[in-house]
């Protein structure tokens, strides 16, 4: 269930006067600035930058990135991104620069839809005239790197239908390409973690169970490590239950010294309109904790003010 839905008194003319008011002059007013737009649903925040540029002749996200810093900034850009925009400005990130984000890579790779995919794609061609596919596959190798190139192919089987011969085929299959062979055939994993529907997985899982005294999760890190490890279980995690998944994510995130602000602010403002109130669910389910009370010991400033607008929703 969302946190964040349409505003249902909302006036995206007085919005923006109070926008542009929160930032004029000396200082700028950030309680109003997080009392706008976390309040907002995506769609209201995309009719809120187009009316700004017609009111006071500015971009909004502009005039807001010259007044803000830090994580606080990151996060409200981020808030006016569309919501294809973000994913496929979150993987261009990913996977550019110095470095790779495994888990940013996962994380949208594993729980959008064939649909939304295929929306990233073109959405990610759109803004940086590159293949999404092609440019995983050159900085991503290995087991790692064909499972992301399975998963960005938006392939998998979607449909309801599930059948227990077959998964009973397929436990069998990684059974034997696993626990029963010397070294690990991880491509055998890749076909079914990777084609498999939600559904038809699960019942995988349960015969695995069935004829080995481990669950599939054990198997897989018993078997694997590293990134195709991480990259297994985050397919199985999210088969069981999604909302789980990303408690477990925004967990670690803040649990330790440091932050994984990149990871926070990833999920928190790409679920608050999906199942963020399901993830709190599960957050508190799993750690006797609110996500609340983590981001209230967490982080700090107008950061965690609108960290903690966008958990209670609207």
């Amino acid at each position: 269930m969302a946190a964040i839905r349409d505003f249902d008194d909302f006036d995206c003319e007085a919005d923006c006067e109070t926008l542009n008011g929160a930032m004029k002059g000396m200082g700028t007013d950030e309680a109003e600035i997080i009392t706008v737009i976390a309040s907002r649903s995506n769609a209201q925040r995309q009719e809120l930058k187009k009316q700004f540029a017609q009111m006071f002749g500015k971009d909004l996200v502009d005039e807001l990135k010259s007044e803000l810093g830090g994580n606080f900034e990151d996060s409200v850009v981020a808030m006016f991104h569309e919501t294809v925009e973000f994913d496929a400005w979150v993987l261009h990130d990913a996977i550019s620069g110095g470095g790779t984000d495994e888990k940013a890579l996962l994380e949208i790779l594993c729980t959008r839809s064939n649909q939304e995919i295929e929306a990233i794609r073109e959405k990610y061609t759109e803004l940086y005239e590159n293949d999404l596919i092609g440019d995983i596959e050159g900085d991503c190798n290995g087991s790692f790197g064909r499972l992301l190139y399975s998963l960005a192919q938006a392939a998998r089987n979607e449909g309801d239908d599930v059948c227990e011969d077959a998964a009973m085929e397929d436990a069998e299959a990684l059974k034997e390409a696993g626990e029963d062979s010397w070294g690990t055939d991880e491509s055998r994993f890749n076909v079914v973690l990777a084609t498999r529907s939600q559904d038809q997985m699960i019942n995988v899982f349960n015969a695995y169970q069935q004829i080995s005294d481990k669950t599939i999760e054990e198997a897989i890190e018993n078997e694997m490590s590293g990134d195709i490890q991480d990259a297994m279980l985050a397919i199985v995690k999210c088969a069981r239950y999604k909302p789980s998944y990303f408690a477990e994510a925004l967990y670690k995130s803040m649990k330790g010294a440091g932050t994984d602000d990149k990871t926070l602010i990833r999920i928190m403002v790409s679920r608050s309109e999906v199942d963020l109130e399901d993830i709190k669910q599960q957050f508190e389910h799993k750690y006797e904790q609110t996500l609340d009370q983590f981001i209230e010991e967490d982080i700090s400033g107008d950061y965690r003010m609108l960290m903690l607008s966008i958990c209670q929703g609207n």
